[in-house]
């Protein structure tokens, strides 16, 4: 990849950079010591010498921090580049296939398959509710005829088992016939009935 070959050069430039600047203060500290035991032995040339390398050196050291920061700006140009053209790439292959996309989507058998899931699904919805219907239907009837049986049972229980009591003490055909008190005992009213029946909350 260019890109990166070219990061890796300017690093490189960078360090290299770094390298001569800290080479230049190093000398730069030697210059300043010499100038001083020039300037303690009274050497004014020497010392006008050593000072024209020092404001050379510093010129130097200067340029050094000129370059760096220029190869900083190239270095973030180039990142700013790669992404550009990542993000260039991005685009074209999301192009590419929202094309492949377009081509395989026809917009009028999406339009018509979207209606037909919509009609499809207003049909099972309806289907749905008609069986839900029917089972509630069937299942109110149901529970509606179990409680009318069980409150018919329940009276027929509590008259039947007075009815059975009292018909068991009547004497069957083949012994005769009963004697009046055994009739009496035998013969249930009907006000009993409807007096049971009202006992009963049943009209």
């Amino acid at each position: 990849d260019i890109i990166k070959e070219q990061n890796r050069e300017l690093r490189g430039t960078q360090r290299a950079i770094s390298r001569d600047r800290a080479a230049l203060e190093k000398q730069e500290k030697q210059l300043e010591l010499e100038i001083k035991k020039m300037a303690k032995t009274g050497n004014k040339e020497a010392c006008k010498v050593l000072a024209k390398q020092l404001v050379q050196l510093r010129k130097q050291k200067n340029r050094t921090y000129a370059v760096s920061s220029k190869v900083t700006s190239m270095s973030t140009q180039t990142k700013v580049m790669n992404s550009q053209m990542k993000m260039a790439g991005a685009m074209s292959a999301t192009a590419k296939t929202m094309q492949a996309v377009n081509k395989k989507m026809d917009p009028q058998k999406t339009l018509q398959t979207m209606q037909n899931f919509q009609k499809e699904n207003m049909k099972m919805e309806m289907t749905e509710e008609m069986i839900n219907d029917t089972l509630d239907d069937i299942f109110d009837a149901s529970d509606e005829e179990e409680e009318s049986q069980d409150i018919v049972n329940q009276v027929l229980d509590e008259i039947g088992i007075e009815i059975s009591d009292k018909m068991a003490k009547a004497p069957s055909a083949a012994r005769g016939l009963p004697s009046a008190s055994a009739s009496t005992a035998a013969t249930i009213s009907d006000e009993e009935i409807e007096r049971q029946l009202k006992a009963l909350g049943v009209d």
